[in-house]
C-alpha cells in the first residue's frame, strides 16, 4: 500500500529542515507547538539523509528511495504531561521520526513519515499523516500482530483514549497484556508527536 501524504502540514517543517541541512527549533509544550519551520536556538541533532531507517520502516514504506531520520528531544514540560496523561513513561526524551522520498520523475518528493515504538516485545511501525494541522495516524504495522487489531488505530490522534476493551478491542488472536502494550506505547507516541510538531490547541 502507497503511504502518499500529499502537502502533508505538520511535516512541512521536516522538509524544510531536510533541504536546508539544519534541524528545526523544539520550543514545543503539549499545548504549544514548535514551530518547526523557523529558526532558532535548536536542541535537536541535524536531520540526516542517509541509511539510518531501520528496515521496518522501509518495509512499510516500500517506494521510498531514501529517508531522513529526525532526532528531537522532547521538551521536560511535555514529557511530564504525557506522564500524567498515560500513567507510563516516554521511553527515551530523544524522538526519532523517518522522512520518506520518492525520487520518481526525476523530483524529490515526500510520501511519508513514520516512528518506531517498542511494545509486546515488537517493533511496531506509526505511519503518521495531518490532519487538521495535528498528527494523526495513517497506519500501523506490526510483523507477527493481526492487521484486524491495527487497523483500529487508523485515524486515531492525541484526543484519542486508546484503551483495549473501549475504542481499541482486542483481535486477530492478539492477546490481552500485548494488546495493552501496544496501546499505550502507540498513544505515548501520538502524544508526543503532538506535542513536538502538532497545532497549538486549547485543551
Amino acid at each position: 500500500m502507497v503511504l502518499t501524504i500529499g502537502a502533508l502540514g505538520l511535516l512541512a517543517g521536516f522538509a524544510g529542515a531536510c533541504s536546508s541541512g539544519s534541524a528545526p527549533s523544539n520550543t514545543a509544550s503539549p499545548n504549544r507547538a514548535a514551530n518547526t519551520a523557523n529558526a532558532g536556538t535548536s536542541n535537536t541533532a541535524p536531520a540526516k539523509t542517509d541509511d539510518e531507517a531501520p528496515a521496518v520502516v522501509k518495509a512499510a514504506l516500500p517506494d521510498a528511495q531514501s529517508f531522513t531520520t529526525q532526532h528531537k528531544d522532547v521538551p521536560t514540560d511535555a514529557m511530564a504531561e504525557i506522564e500524567k496523561d498515560t500513567g507510563a513513561k516516554v521511553p527515551d526524551t530523544d524522538h526519532h521520526s523517518y522522512l520518506a522520498f520518492s525520487t520518481a520523475g526525476g523530483k524529490r518528493t515526500q510520501i511519508g513519515a513514520a516512528t518506531v515504538v517498542k511494545a509486546g516485545g515488537k517493533d511496531i511501525v506509526i505511519i503518521y499523516e495531518n490532519k487538521a494541522g495535528s498528527p494523526a495516524i495513517k497506519d500501523v504495522r506490526a510483523e507477527g500482530v493481526s492487521p484486524d487489531f491495527l487497523k483500529q488505530f487508523t485515524g486515531k490522534g492525541h484526543d484519542d483514549i486508546f484503551s483495549v476493551g473501549n475504542d481499541i478491542k482486542v483481535a486477530g488472536g492478539v492477546d490481552d497484556a500485548t494488546a495493552k502494550a501496544i496501546a499505550l506505547a502507540v498513544r505515548i507516541d501520538s502524544l508526543t508527536m503532538q506535542a513536538l510538531y502538532g497545532a497549538a490547541h486549547a485543551h
